[in-house]
């Protein structure tokens, strides 16, 4: 576990120091690209993949009944 624990934190040290000594429009835009990023992943997330099986179904049966169908159904309409 300590050698783990030695990389994660030499990791974290490594990226530190670039972005502390980064120059102040390069920090700049790492910190639009993190932004943009974060907002895309949640507008994603929200709008795009809705946890469709928990809304539409019960029980876990139903949920897997629906997806085995789909895989086949879909396998079925490509030949």
């Amino acid at each position: 576990m300590k050698p783990v624990i030695s990389f994660l934190n030499r990791l974290f040290c490594f990226y530190y120091d670039g972005f502390k000594n980064m120059s102040g429009w390069g920090r700049k835009v790492w910190i639009i690209i993190i932004i943009k990023l974060f907002i895309i992943i949640v507008i994603l997330k929200i709008f795009f993949f809705q946890d469709f099986l928990n809304k539409n179904f019960n029980s876990d049966k139903e949920k897997s009944e629906h997806v085995l169908d789909q895989l086949t159904n879909s396998a079925d309409n490509h030949d």
